[in-house]
């Protein structure tokens, strides 16, 4: 089966990370999950993902800290922002960090997928 697109999904959070693959998988994309920033730059050197899905408020190395570093070594790969730390305040500080778009926690499945369709424009 060929997929829509490889993306990288990045959550502490167990539980979210089970849910938003699974509605993502379902809608035809492949994602790989993890539940560190450190093993997510471990996925990224090895294989580059069309869309990097980023929550912030997450050990180290912080959403944050995972943005501005991604985003510097890799202007291109695009990057959506998940939070519910701080909520708008902090999204919109993803923006100018470099996230091409941001959702605010909680995010059901289907709000997830309509903005990954958005942002990669398919």
């Amino acid at each position: 089966m060929n997929s829509l697109a490889n993306i990288l999904l990045v959550d502490d959070d167990r539980q979210v990370v089970r849910y938003l693959k699974r509605g993502l998988e379902e809608s035809g994309y492949a994602v790989t999950a993890t539940t560190s920033g450190k093993q997510a730059l471990a996925v990224i050197q090895e294989r580059m993902p069309d869309l990097l899905i980023l929550d912030l408020n997450m050990p180290e190395p912080d959403g944050f800290d995972l943005l501005k570093t991604e985003r510097s070594k890799f202007p291109y790969l695009r990057i959506l922002v998940i939070s519910g730390y701080l909520r708008g305040a902090l999204l919109e500080a993803a923006r100018i960090f470099g996230a091409v778009a941001t959702l605010e926690k909680p995010v059901t499945a289907e709000a997830l997928v309509a903005k990954v369709r958005e942002v990669l424009g398919r």
